[in-house]
């Protein structure tokens, strides 16, 4: 594992903070599943880490126990894209450090689910 440091990463996603009023009765099991809106960092073993809400439009979290240097990788579930992903993985609308980010990634969760990789650098600027 790389050195961790000050460096902060700081996780924004852009989607609504209340559940979608136009989603399918078929992706209601997995709205339900989701819960809150969440990330599964991978330098924290994939665990389950609540985003904060911060209406109407936006979550986010900042992590300073970054590992520099390294590539990374995490998922976000929100219950609004549960009707795109049969688990809610996040696909568009996420940035890091205001970088837009592209889905690049897979990553461990009921199978292979739809995450980001990237890495940060000691100044934390953020690569895909």
């Amino acid at each position: 594992m790389s050195p961790t440091g000050p460096v902060s990463l700081r996780i924004v996603f852009q989607g609504a903070t209340t559940r979608r009023s136009n989603l399918p009765a078929s992706a209601l099991p997995c709205a339900n599943a989701v819960g809150v809106t969440h990330i599964h960092p991978s330098w924290r073993g994939f665990a389950n880490v609540p985003l904060q809400p911060v209406p109407p439009d936006r979550y986010e979290i900042t992590f300073s126990d970054m590992p520099i240097g390294t590539r990374v990788t995490f998922r976000i579930n929100d219950q609004n894209f549960c009707d795109e992903s049969a688990t809610g993985a996040v696909t568009r609308n996420v940035f890091a450090n205001d970088v837009r980010l592209v889905q690049n990634a897979t990553t461990p969760g009921e199978g292979d689910e739809a995450g980001y990789g990237l890495t940060i650098s000691s100044n934390g600027a953020i690569s895909q």
